[in-house]
């Protein structure tokens, strides 16, 4: 083999392994399908250096496509919802399951086991033709990029029957403890808002949505008549009371795929000044998902009421909030709470004009 050769082939090589790096860091670092194909559509078009991406996700029927990203020139298109395939060459290709290339156009099915979807790659006429490689480049490309997308389909099918048996159990909780000494439907909401100000990544965020539905599980065994006094708490009422996060921990615990919601659950409830319970840890020992549910708790209480506390209004809240930063509560957390309270209405955010 000529030097020239050898240079080429060289460097034709470290460009398939940079690729197969891409894609893999791309799929181990997107956590749903409609961003990671839309993620992927822009990679491809990056490498491949071509002015159009076509991908579609197939439902079962393989008549009809479930997700559909589309990116050339002059527009980038997401649709995720049920649509009818139409084009010759996509029936073509669900139909063959069987590659189809020519001169400037690529197109490949996804096949995990069967076809899930197609991928489609043009380039300009005026532009140079794929070649044998590139070919080749592309067929791996997308076995990689299979792999991913199969993975985070069956992930997803999977947190809908965790997220089915969460609403279960919140379910339970609501037929024991009634709905007025429970958490607002909107807790959740703004335990989000706090997370994604404070730029939290997916899975984090994931966690501590779960988290806001199952903290208050182990309420589940304290005495109705402790939860629904309206009178102040003994000291021993108080101690059952401070259980209820141990109690949460234990009955989920079994739950794997809910393991990181586990510290939130069971810390939600300590002091940044280390005064809180159970464990009494503070600043950076705390979970951050717990010191960001510690803000949106107090809040929630303040502005609802509880049995034994009268509603506060918003803005005293916030300033309750705002006067224990440092104190009971993180202070980055605190900013980012008060920054979110700026960006909405939290009259409105919270349904309290209802």
């Amino acid at each position: 083999m000529s030097t020239r050769n050898y240079s080429i082939h060289t460097k034709r090589y470290k460009t398939l392994i940079s690729a197969i790096h891409s894609i893999f860091r791309l799929v181990n670092s997107t956590f749903e399908v409609r961003d990671l194909i839309l993620r992927l559509a822009k990679l491809i078009c990056q490498i491949f250096n071509v002015h159009y991406c076509l991908i579609i996700l197939l439902d079962n029927t393989k008549k009809y496509s479930m997700f559909k990203c589309l990116i050339t020139d002059r527009k980038r298109l997401l649709i995720e919802k049920k649509e009818k395939i139409s084009g010759r060459l996509e029936k073509r290709i669900i139909k063959t399951a069987d590659f189809v290339g020519n001169n400037h156009l690529l197109a490949m099915p996804l096949i995990a086991e069967d076809i899930i979807g197609l991928i489609i790659i043009k380039r300009k006429k005026t532009m140079s033709l794929f070649d044998r490689f590139e070919q080749e480049m592309f067929t791996t490309v997308i076995e990689q990029a299979v792999i991913g997308l199969r993975n985070l389909q069956l992930y997803e099918e999977q947190q809908k029957i965790v997220l089915g048996s969460i609403k279960s159990l919140v379910t339970l909780l609501d037929m024991r403890v009634p709905q007025e000494y429970t958490h607002s439907p909107y807790f959740s909401r703004l335990v989000t808002a706090i997370a994604e100000e404070m730029h939290l990544d997916e899975r984090q965020i994931e966690s501590l949505k779960f988290a806001s539905l199952l903290h208050d599980a182990g309420k589940v065994d304290i005495p109705l008549e402790i939860l629904t006094k309206t009178t102040r708490l003994t000291r021993k009422e108080f101690d059952i009371i401070k259980r209820h996060p141990i109690k949460g921990a234990q009955i989920l615990r079994h739950l794997q795929i809910l393991k990181p919601v586990i510290p939130i659950i069971m810390h939600h409830h300590e002091k940044y000044d280390g005064t809180g319970y159970p464990s009494k840890l503070k600043k950076g020992q705390i979970p951050q998902g717990a010191r960001i549910m510690a803000v949106a708790d107090a809040f929630e209480a303040m502005v609802y009421g509880r049995p034994y506390r009268e509603r506060m209004d918003i803005n005293s809240a916030i300033k309750e909030i705002k006067s224990k930063a440092g104190t009971q509560f993180d202070p980055k957390v605190v900013e980012a709470f008060l920054r979110v309270t700026k960006k909405i209405n939290p009259k409105k955010y919270l349904q309290l004009d209802r």
